[in-house]
């Protein structure tokens, strides 16, 4: 217990380093690579939280809906484009070289591996079963019911008897539905 306590614990740090410092590398190159174009600085910090946000918050739409099983295409393919083009403002700043390439993308491609590891592990407590039904009959093979005997053949209902029409009173009310 404790000791599942401490690498819990330590897994959680290495989480929050890891997190920490390549967001803040990425928000970093984002913000730079904007303000370098011409942006003003509070755009340049702007276009870096949406990008880096917008990868964690896809990450976890995609998740909500797989649990939930609805479709994740677009949703996927707008978290491949915000990862690369958080990726692409890392590159952009980096010297032009193969080794300063790889270097630079070393942070978000961390914290993009973060991200699915996080998000793809599975809750450590599973559902508890339904109270109705026994636990030992979810795996069972289905019984075979047999069909209910079909219902016997009645004959048809004969029509309606209605009394002749001259045997109605005439100041009696006549019943709704009713053609004479």
């Amino acid at each position: 217990m404790i000791r599942e306590r401490v690498e819990s614990g330590v897994r959680v740090l290495i989480l929050l380093a890891i997190g920490t410092m390549a967001g803040a590398a990425a928000f970093t190159h984002v913000h730079d690579l904007t303000v370098a174009h011409g942006q003003p600085d509070w755009i340049g910090w702007a276009n870096a939280v949406a990008v880096e946000l917008m990868a964690i918050y896809l990450g976890l739409e995609i998740r909500a809906r797989r649990r939930d099983g609805r479709p994740v295409g677009l949703v996927g393919v707008l978290l491949v484009a915000f990862a690369l083009l958080s990726l692409a403002a890392q590159v952009a700043e980096a010297e032009p070289s193969v080794w300063g390439w790889i270097v630079a993308a070393v942070p978000s491609l961390a914290f993009l591996a973060l991200v699915k590891v996080v998000l793809s592990s599975e809750p450590a407590n599973t559902p508890a079963p339904e109270p109705d039904q026994p636990q030992g009959d979810w795996y069972d093979e289905p019984q075979l019911v047999e069909p209910a005997p079909p219902a016997p053949v009645m004959p048809p209902a004969s029509a309606a008897v209605l009394p002749p029409i001259k045997a109605v009173q005439p100041n009696r009310p006549q019943v709704v539905g009713i053609i004479r």
